[in-house]
């Protein structure tokens, strides 16, 4: 079903989309699943990392055809991502217990020790190829009807960068997904950058302050909250880094939801922003139930199976979020921000 005719009259929605490498897959699921559904039209995405690129995928599909132009994107995009590479070589398991060989955990180790800059000094990076084969950077700097704010990190301060969509271009969406203990930094403009995640995953107030939908879905991958405590020196590791790239998006959530409940509050709001904030709705599709269980190295497993899969899954639960929360959309938000990401410990929801 085409977005476009389905779509009119109704209330414009912008997407805050969260990285988490090849877990971005379930992303293009949920995106795949709202395009096919003629649900209210996209006019603004936050990106950061694998959410970046979903972002800048679906904005020059929707030049070439609207929603089924944006679900042909993102299907060819994911697709060349799952076969430019014999990853089968590379991992081990299926399903929930999919892993990397030993092999391949040995090569991680190296990149633990080595800098990528003496593993691989010729910056030879396969996803450049990808989106420049995949996107038409010049033409969505002219014409994308969709805005884009891409998350990044300045390397030397820490920083983030939103990239918006006139600057919007290869180096910037990479910039977003650069790890830099696996890649170069990426310069822009004589500046270096590193994953976006550092600073926002995603930047939320851009879509507050310039995306102009009052209905705004949020699309995460971390799971919010974890099942145990990790206890061997992997586990720290891996829970240390998932610790770091969420922290900034608490953060964020929680503030935003106090902003809003004291907006709420407002006899009166006499600011732009609070007024923004009043009549802003909040969406929420988490992939808790769906991810929470596998090894943060799948993260790393771009294999058409597993991708096709994680699509699948994210499919499902997106239909499943519109089956309960969809009537929501233009009308009233479905999840409360402050309770959902405050003090309190909070729970998977439907």
């Amino acid at each position: 079903m085409s977005l476009i005719p389905s779509s009119a009259g109704k209330a414009p929605l912008s997407l805050a989309l969260q990285g988490g490498g090849a877990h971005g897959a379930f992303t293009w699921g949920v995106l795949d699943a709202l395009l096919a559904h003629g649900t209210h039209p996209i006019r603004a995405i936050s990106g950061t990392s694998a959410g970046a690129l979903n972002a800048a995928v679906l904005a020059h599909g929707w030049l070439d055809g609207g929603a089924e132009g944006a679900r042909a994107a993102l299907a060819g995009f994911w697709t060349a991502v799952g076969t430019r590479l014999p990853f089968e070589w590379f991992i081990t398991g299926a399903g929930d217990a999919i892993g990397l060989t030993p092999a391949a955990r040995a090569m991680l180790q190296w990149a633990r020790h080595l800098s990528p800059y003496q593993l691989n000094p010729m910056d030879l990076n396969p996803l450049r190829e990808l989106l420049i084969e995949h996107v038409d950077f010049e033409r969505l700097r002219r014409s994308s009807v969709v805005q884009l704010f891409i998350a990044a990190t300045h390397a030397n301060s820490g920083r983030l960068r939103v990239f918006r969509t006139r600057e919007a271009s290869p180096e910037a969406v990479l910039a977003s997904a650069c790890l830099p203990t696996l890649h170069h930094a990426i310069e822009i403009d004589g500046q270096p950058y590193w994953d976006g995640a550092y600073s926002a995953n995603p930047a939320l107030f851009p879509l507050i302050v310039d995306g102009g939908c009052a209905d705004l879905l949020i699309v995460t991958l971390s799971p919010i909250v974890h099942a145990g405590t990790p206890r061997s020196a992997s586990e720290i590791q891996e829970r240390s880094v998932e610790i770091a790239f969420n922290a900034t998006f608490l953060r964020e959530a929680r503030l935003l939801g106090e902003a809003h409940a004291v907006a709420r509050r407002s006899w009166l709001p006499v600011g732009a922003l609070e007024r923004r904030l009043r009549r802003t709705r909040f969406h929420l599709i988490d992939a808790q139930n769906q991810l929470g269980a596998l090894a943060g190295e799948t993260r790393l497993i771009a294999h058409l199976p597993f991708l096709e899969r994680l699509r699948d899954l994210g499919s499902e639960r997106a239909q499943a979020w519109l089956a309960r929360h969809g009537d929501a959309l233009g009308r009233r938000s479905s999840v409360d921000l402050l309770r959902r990401f405050g003090p309190d410990a909070p729970r998977a929801t439907a």
